[in-house]
Formats: structure tokens, sequence, C-alpha cells
């Protein structure tokens, strides 16, 4: 008995009818990305650009003078961007209770 600690091996080869099923880092399902230690980094990045993108978009038909009305941009906010938020909350609550992801949201909640 040692104290050192031995290095296991971590891949796990998994065979399917003789055919070897290929280890993968990430995997997107009902668009939530998980990744292998469940911090869904890559999920948050994920709803983080298509947040941008959809801001940026809202950004170029508001306008002071024309374009759509405050109340028009309410609604597309509640029925598009926030659900893009909340989408899948249950599964990512652990997640957004880290400081780091919670600065990203809140970063973009500041732009909206």
């Amino acid at each position: 008995m040692t104290r050192r600690k031995t290095k296991e091996q971590k891949e796990v080869s998994v065979y399917m009818q003789n055919k070897i099923i290929l280890h993968v880092g990430k995997l997107k399902n009902l668009r939530i990305i998980f990744d292998e230690k469940l911090n869904f980094r890559e999920n948050l990045n994920y709803v983080a650009e298509k947040w941008k993108k959809l801001i940026f978009q809202l950004a170029k038909s508001a306008k002071l003078n024309w374009g759509l009305s405050h109340k028009a941009l309410q609604t597309i906010n509640l029925g598009r961007i926030q659900i893009l938020l909340l989408y899948g909350a249950p599964v990512l609550i652990k997640a957004m209770n880290k400081e780091n992801n919670k600065t990203k949201i809140l970063s973009f909640q500041r732009l909206t």
C-alpha cells in the first residue's frame, strides 16, 4: 500500500455488434449541449451566440424615430430571447449557479 495514486485508464472501449462506438466530448440533444463534465459551458456559449445575434437584429430594427415600437420589442424579447435562456432550465440550474456563468448571462441581459 502506498500513497501514490495510480493512473487508471479513463477510456473504455464499447462495442456494439462487433463495431466500436467512438467516445465523443460533447453531445447535443434537444438543443442542449452536454459535455463530459456536465458543466454546460458549450451550451452556454451556444445560447450566448444565438442571443447576441437576435439582440443585434433587433437593434437594427429599433430606432428612435422609426422602426418597431417599444411594446413590439418587449413582446419579441419575452417570446424569443428569454425562452432561449429558460429552455432546459431544470437541467442547467447547477451550471447557472457558477459565478463565471452568471457573469456571462448578466452581460447579455444588460445588452437586452
